[in-house]
């Protein structure tokens, strides 16, 4: 009978050695997630499924989703340092725009204020139009924007952001001219598009997959076709060598211990490996990423490289 109790209580101690694990990464207290751009967004959608996950792993806390816009989430970046450095506030975070902005000078911040502890989704360029719109394909939008250089409006998320560096890019590559129109978020831009206030956007694929049938998606980022969008031609079959977008990750005030930063790096990681986010993110058009503190530095260190390159490639900051 020992020996079976012995064996038993072996088991138990293995099964419940995760949830062990699992009730140290959980924070104590509700975190508090401050996100730099208006409700109805990628970043808005990506805080939304982790927020649904969270509450599944740690069911005795809250996560508290804040809201502070502007200037292409310059504003919050800027002020990210004033917040408790408790390991319970966290802040949405994008690339490049923590490389373009301070780059153009136009924000309170430098790249070096701002402390990504995980990165977390990667979301591809998309060109789109609204349903209405006479273009159909890419080639009859080139050759539409050739004939009205100057006159087609291209909206987008903030300024010296990813969709303004695809803006610039698009015409750069494809020898047209076209006016950017930037908005505080993708759910602002949204109306525009949708409602043919102005004739397209420079995007994601998760705005062109979430509006299916309100807007035509006519190129994508991507190595491949989407899966979710199969007949969206890539920029690659277009004759343009273009796999880029816009990355999206957690930081923290720099008052944050080290300790703290890790274990909140710790839970995200189990938030991306969670069947349940695998699933939200692919219905969306979201690409998961692990970037955790191990990688950060030399992740950071590239990153800035090719985008302080784009940036002067691009004219940003000339302007």
């Amino acid at each position: 009978m020992k020996i079976k109790f012995a064996k038993w209580m072996a088991m138990a101690c293995l099964t419940l050695a995760p949830l062990a694990g699992l009730a140290q990464a959980c924070p104590d207290k509700n975190v508090l997630y401050w996100q730099a751009f208006p409700p109805g967004g990628e970043s808005d959608l990506s805080g939304r499924h982790q927020q649904v996950v969270l509450k599944k792993k740690c069911p005795l806390i809250d996560t508290v989703i804040q809201y502070k816009p502007g200037a292409g989430g310059g504003l919050m970046w800027s002020q990210m340092n004033q917040l408790p450095g408790d390991g319970l506030n966290i802040v949405g975070i994008n690339l490049p725009h923590i490389v373009f902005q301070p780059l153009e000078g136009q924000v309170q911040y430098k790249t070096e204020d701002v402390t990504p502890v995980f990165w977390f989704h990667f979301t591809p360029d998309a060109l789109v139009v609204p349903e209405a719109s006479p273009y159909k394909t890419f080639a009859e939008f080139i050759a539409g924007a050739k004939r009205n250089p100057g006159k087609m409006s291209l909206g987008g998320s903030g300024l010296n952001s990813a969709n303004h560096a695809a803006h610039e890019r698009l015409n750069a590559v494809f020898g047209i001219k076209s006016t950017y129109v930037p908005y505080k978020g993708t759910g602002d831009m949204a109306l525009a598009v949708v409602g043919n206030q102005i004739d397209g956007a420079v995007t994601y694929t998760p705005f062109a997959i979430g509006n299916k049938g309100k807007v035509r998606a006519l190129a994508v980022a991507m190595e491949r076709r989407h899966p979710l969008m199969p007949d969206v031609p890539t920029f690659r079959e277009l004759g343009v060598d273009w796999v880029d977008g816009a990355y999206r990750g957690i930081g923290v005030p720099k008052s944050t211990p080290p300790e703290a930063r890790r274990r909140m790096a710790d839970l995200w990681a189990q938030l991306n490996n969670d069947p349940e986010m695998k699933e939200l993110a692919a219905k969306a058009g979201f690409e998961l990423v692990n970037v955790g503190p191990d990688q950060m530095d030399a992740f950071m260190r590239e990153k800035s490289r090719l985008y302080t390159e784009g940036a002067q490639r691009l004219g940003m900051g000339k302007k």
